[in-house]
């Protein structure tokens, strides 16, 4: 049976209403986009600006993953997470938080600090799912590889998603609570993430809540012929419009203000929601 909410702790947001919107938070000085903070007091602005401008969700990381990144040690992935997630959780006691993290020590950290749901680049670890479990958090479970893979991508992301997702449901996590993530330019090359968004309606069928992470990143660059991450919001936005049309319930963006109004019209079109000010 399809999950028909995704839910981040008491917080549940029914499904095939409303695309969420999720606002990156980089604390982190080599983030790929230029948008980084490690200032606290830096950070918890950033995260206002996101709130004020719809953000429906924040996703908090304190390690850039983009390509040749440097591993940060668990100890300052916690100095540079903690102050943070514990400001935006007194600033915003309802918003939803999720921690951008693949150690289960920093994911245990944030959750006890105020964060509501664990964004795993790498997968479910049986370490992960169990702190998951114990605290009543959500999991974002996303592909990833470390070769590439050579063969039917969209065949090996829902392989791989799926049997997470089982077995976190087997474990005692609810289905509302899994989100899966096919992981866009993460292990794969340029052309297996446009066949990956040219089949996001299967990631969806699977039944489980969906997340997307297209953001400035490198193949809408090389489509749209912009080198500079910052020039590439039209880019993400068509992702975002592709996305909602193909039933994905949450979006990750860097430019949470652009996004609401590529949802608003899109939601409006694909699954029939209109503003409260809206004039039949």
């Amino acid at each position: 049976m399809s999950a028909v909410a995704v839910r981040f702790r008491d917080r549940s947001f029914e499904r095939n209403k409303k695309t969420l919107v999720m606002g990156i938070l980089n604390v982190t000085p080599d983030s790929f986009s230029g948008d980084g903070r490690l200032a606290v007091r830096e950070a918890v602005q950033r995260a206002e600006a996101q709130h004020d401008a719809g953000a429906d969700t924040i996703d908090i990381g304190g390690e850039s993953t983009r390509p040749g990144h440097a591993p940060v040690a668990v100890a300052e992935e916690l100095e540079r997470v903690l102050p943070v997630v514990r400001a935006v959780r007194e600033r915003y006691p309802d918003w939803p938080i999720s921690i951008d993290t693949y150690k289960p020590e920093v994911a245990r950290a944030a959750l006890a600090a105020g964060a509501d749901c664990v964004n795993s680049i790498w997968g479910a670890s049986d370490e992960m799912l169990d702190l998951t479990l114990e605290s009543g958090a959500s999991i974002a479970i996303m592909h990833n590889r470390e070769q590439l893979f050579d063969g039917d991508i969209v065949e090996e992301v829902l392989r791989a998603l799926l049997a997470d997702a089982v077995r976190a449901q087997q474990r005692g996590i609810p289905a509302d609570r899994i989100m899966l993530d096919p992981g866009i330019g993460f292990g794969k090359t340029p052309e297996q993430n446009v066949t990956l968004l040219a089949h996001l309606e299967r990631l969806v069928a699977l039944g489980f809540p969906t997340l997307l992470g297209t953001s400035r990143k490198s193949t809408l660059g090389m489509l749209a012929g912009r080198s500079r991450p910052e020039e590439r919001i039209f880019a993400t936005a068509a992702t975002t419009a592709l996305a909602v049309s193909a039933g994905i319930d949450i979006v990750r963006v860097h430019d949470v203000a652009a996004t609401r109004d590529v949802v608003a019209v899109s939601d409006a079109i694909v699954r029939g929601w209109r503003p409260t000010t809206w004039i039949a």
